[in-house]
Order: structure tokens, then sequence, then C-alpha cells
């Protein structure tokens, strides 16, 4: 098993070998704009599957033009320095705490469709970096190569994408737009997590998935080789729901049928370790195994297997009611949180973000930077729930609050979580988001998307912009994919 994401496996020619100093860089909050659209660049090309990223040719945009363009001196004072901003994929809303930087020539990134701890510590080769802001933006201004070409990767955890971008040595060099610093659409430009997505009629996060820019091409059943693969949650809900008989899409529009979330969990071969990233939209019930669902995904033995793919690396994305699978989790995690049963609350109602750690703070100005909140360290939450009653903040990370202090909208656990009370946890694996936030007017939220058995995907989602609380949740769902670190801790990159 190989570590995940910002570890790269380096090869290095002889003649390309060189002595780099070992740093770090702490995330700085500088105030450099936003850039302007800008031109077409060069995209990767996925040579080895889905899973290894190697350059080759000038159509890729790989390791293009530094082979055979050689540096050239600067004149005293001056040296090459290049800036810009990291885009979503869809190149529209700037990303936090992704690493750019200038590769070791020859380094080349792998990934595996495989489970397994993706740590902050972990080295990235390179030769320049930095790390994106809370306003998305960056500067590379020390050791960048003084030539008319460079190689330049943005990557977020396993999202990954790789451009050659024209520049003036020895000069500062803005880049303009999104197309050299936007995440990859697809697997053909770069790399992106393996997801499963469990859909649910109460909620539509596929459809978030959309609007963030991943292409309808990556949206597939696990038959198939797209990065996001769709389940569909209860087949038929409990007779307490409140929306009986009513589950989430559940094929695509060619008619093919997503298989039951269930699959997820069949020990042979292990389809859950197969994911990077799992996230389960709302159902508007537990789905649990209490004798009155007739297809119950939350049994106890589903219970023990994702507390155990969290903990041994995997990413947890659980939508409101599916608390319960912290709540009934034979795992230690089961303590990092209290629920109750909760009703929808109203709306607007303001929250609070956490900024009593450095992450936190960054949330809070990130949000006000993208305009989801007019006033900095505040959200208006819109018919969201109020579902946690008290968390633990020793197994567990608060980020947005009623001003009710035990109210909780969106708290963060590293996983394995500490086994005795009090004490410290072990070194963080993996991670879970728990959220109350909804973005599906079946769920009460703000969106007009829908995720419902009479809408074969995509044709419950819409192409609106994104509400603040959808900006809100794709923050989270870009954090849950990056690197994991003490969340307490100001993000840093270390460098070979």
């Amino acid at each position: 098993m190989k570590p995940r994401a910002i570890l790269l496996s380096v090869v290095l020619s002889a003649a390309a070998a060189c002595s780099l100093g070992g740093g770090m860089v702490s995330l700085g909050n500088g105030p450099s704009p936003l850039a302007a659209a800008g031109t077409t660049a060069g995209t990767t090309t996925n040579t080895g599957g889905s899973d290894t990223m190697t350059g080759n040719g000038a159509t890729s945009g790989l390791n293009v033009g530094d082979a055979d363009t050689l540096p050239v001196p600067c004149p005293d004072g001056t040296k090459t320095t290049v800036s810009g901003t990291v885009w979503d994929p869809a190149g529209l809303v700037q990303l936090y705490n992704a690493v750019v930087y200038v590769p070791v020539e020859g380094a080349t990134p792998s990934f595996e469709d495989q489970v397994a701890c993706e740590r902050c510590t972990d080295p990235v080769p390179a030769m320049a970096y930095a790390l994106s802001g809370p306003d998305g933006t960056f500067t590379l201004d020390q050791d960048v190569p003084n030539k008319t070409h460079i190689t330049l990767a943005v990557q977020l955890g396993k999202w990954f994408r790789q451009t050659t971008v024209p520049i003036t040595p020895c000069q500062s060099n803005p880049l303009p737009g999104s197309d050299y610093t936007r995440l990859p659409r697809n697997k053909n430009e770069g790399h992106i997590p393996k997801i499963a997505l469990s859909t649910g009629h109460s909620d539509a996060l596929e459809c978030l998935l959309r609007k963030i820019g991943i292409d309808d091409s990556e949206f597939t059943t696990d038959a198939h080789d797209g990065r996001v693969n769709l389940f569909v949650g209860c087949i038929g809900d409990a007779p307490s729901s409140t929306v009986p008989g009513r589950y989430g899409t559940n094929k695509f529009m060619s008619g093919e049928a997503f298989p039951s979330t269930n699959k997820l969990f069949d020990p042979d071969p292990g389809t859950l370790n197969n994911y990077d990233v799992v996230i389960f939209s709302c159902e508007g019930h537990k789905c649990a195994d209490t004798g009155d669902s007739p297809n119950p995904i939350q049994t106890p033995a589903h219970l023990g297997q994702l507390a155990d793919f969290a903990n041994h690396g995997g990413r947890v994305f659980l939508d409101h009611e599916h608390y319960n699978w912290l709540n009934h989790s034979p795992d230690k995690i089961k303590s990092a949180a209290q629920f109750d049963h909760s009703d929808p609350i109203a709306s607007p109602l303001p929250t609070q973000i956490n900024t009593l750690f450095p992450k936190g703070d960054d949330f809070a100005k990130w949000l006000f930077n993208v305009g989801a909140s007019t006033t900095q360290g505040t959200l208006n939450i819109y018919s969201g729930q109020l579902s946690a009653s008290a968390i633990d903040p020793n197994r567990a990370q608060s980020w947005i609050f009623h001003s009710a202090p035990d109210d909780f909208v969106y708290f963060t656990i590293g996983t394995p979580v500490a086994i005795l009370d009090g004490t410290p946890a072990p070194e963080a694996c993996g991670r879970v988001v728990f959220t109350d936030l909804h973005v599906s007017k079946s769920g009460g939220g703000t969106s007009d998307d829908m995720s419902d058995q009479d809408f074969p995907f995509p044709t419950g989602c819409n192409k609106n912009p994104l509400s603040g609380q959808e900006q809100a949740l794709e923050f989270m769902l870009f954090d849950l994919s990056s690197c994991v670190q003490k969340e307490t801790a100001k993000p840093t990159v270390v460098v070979k």
C-alpha cells in the first residue's frame, strides 16, 4: 500500500539530480489580487490508466520546454516569480490550501485507488512551491527556473493537474485566468480522487459535484472507469419517513441503474477500500437495521466497516441523518459527538464560524472572499438542521455553530480518534466530515437541484450559480480531500 496524494514517487536521472535543501512554508494571507481571464493552457495526459500520471510529448503539457530551454542569468536585483489563483475544476471558485509547485525535473506523481494514509508531512519534490491562501492566491518567489517555460503543478490531496506555462525570465509573471491553475475536470486532464457517492431524496450532493466542475463523463457506476461512482441508498423508505416510498436518483438517462450502496460493503473484493472519498447524501431517514426498512444499509457490520475505512485513511462525508454512522458505530468514534433527533430550523439561521484555530479563521476569510457571507465570520443557513448536541473537543473540531455553544452545524473528526477520554489522539490518518447543511430544496435547502427516483441523473441538476450554502459545502469537500494534519495546526507543505 503506497502513501496517498502528496507523497510523490520520484524518478531522478543522474543528469537531472540536484541538491535541494529541506524546508517548510506556512500558509500566507497575502493580498495578491485575483487574476483576470486568460489564455488556454496545455493539459495533462493519462498514460497508465487512471492511477498513474506521466509526462509525455508536446501535446500533453507535461515537462515541455524545460529540457530544451537553458536557464538565463538574471541581472542583479531581479528574479523570476510566478503568481496566480488556484481554482476549482469549473474555474469559478478559488480554492484554499492547494500546493502549487515547480516539480524537480523527472518527478512523476503516482496515485493508487486504494485507501491509505495521506499526511501533510509527506514531502513534495519541488524546487519552488507555495500554498494558496484564503483568497486562493499564491506566489512562487524563490527558486523559480529562469526559463521561457516551466512545468507548474497544482495539487490538493489526490487532485492533481500539471501544465506547461510560458513565462518571461527575470521578472514577475502573474498568470491570467484559471487555465493554468484550476484542478482537473476529467481524468485526461490530471488525477481526480476516486469518489463513491450514495444518493438520497433529501439532498443532491451529486449535483454539487457537477457544479464544482467535474465532467459528466466521470459520473458512472462502479462497472465503468468514471472517477465518481454513483450508488443509490435505501430502496423504499421506512414507514416513519416524512416522504414515504421515495428515494434518490437511481439511474442514468441511458437507463443504466445504480447499484445499491450496500455493494460498497461487499467483503469481496473489498469495494469500499478502493475509494478515497465516500459521500452519503441525506436520505431523510437513517436507513438503519431496525426492522422497518426493506433494504437496511447501516447494519452493525457496515457501521464497523466504515469506521475501519476512516481509520485507515478514508475520507467520509456525512450529510444530516447519516450521523447514525457515528451514533451507533462500534468504534470509539462514537464518542466524538452526541446527536439528537432534529427538526428543520428557522430560515435564515445566523451561524458563526469558529475562528479560534488557523484553518477556521481562514475558512471565515474564504467564505467572505467568495461572497458566501456578507459579514466575515458568519454564515446564514437556510432550512438546515441542528442534529449534534455536543462534541468532544479531544476527538472532533467544530467549524460552524449556532449562537448557542452546543448547536454544531459542521465539524470534522481526525481518525482514528483517542481511545481513552482526555488522552491525546494518535496521529490522524483519515478524516470524517459531518454537516447539517443541505443544498437541495427537497431537503429544505436553497438550490433547485433535486435527487429523486423520477429524475435520472443528471436531469435533477440545474446550472444555477452556487449559493453561499453550496460554496461552504464546496470548501468542506475540498478540505476533506486535502492531506491530513492536526486540525488546530496552520497548514504547511514539506519539500525535499
